[in-house]
């Protein structure tokens, strides 16, 4: 019986461990994903994936560098959901569920 967590994972149809993990993380309260992918008009599944491949900061204050990799990796994602996104849309979403507040840099 040790392996049943495993199996229920496989029978998830192919969800990686990455997309589980985020997912666990924003439903721990960190951010609310079924607003922030209504705002973007995207599945909550979708931004979940897209948002899987995020390097995250835990001091929630990421440097330049990374905020830049993580938008080239967020944003075409999100935009292969839906075309309309854009850079300030997303910016603007993100700001308004981030926990500790907009990011200026």
């Amino acid at each position: 019986m040790r392996f049943l967590p495993l199996a229920a994972i496989v029978v998830l149809g192919g969800l990686s461990l990455a997309t589980i993990a985020t997912s666990e993380t924003f439903q721990r309260g960190d951010r609310p994903t079924h607003l922030i992918s209504a705002d973007l008009g995207v599945s909550e599944e979708a931004f979940i994936h897209c948002f899987s491949n995020v390097q995250r900061d835990p001091n929630h204050a990421p440097s330049g560098v990374r905020q830049k990799m993580n938008k080239a990796v967020l944003l075409p994602c999100l935009q292969a959901e839906n075309t309309a996104i854009t850079n300030d849309l997303l910016d603007e979403v993100m700001d308004r569920y981030r926990p500790e507040g907009p990011i200026r840099g």
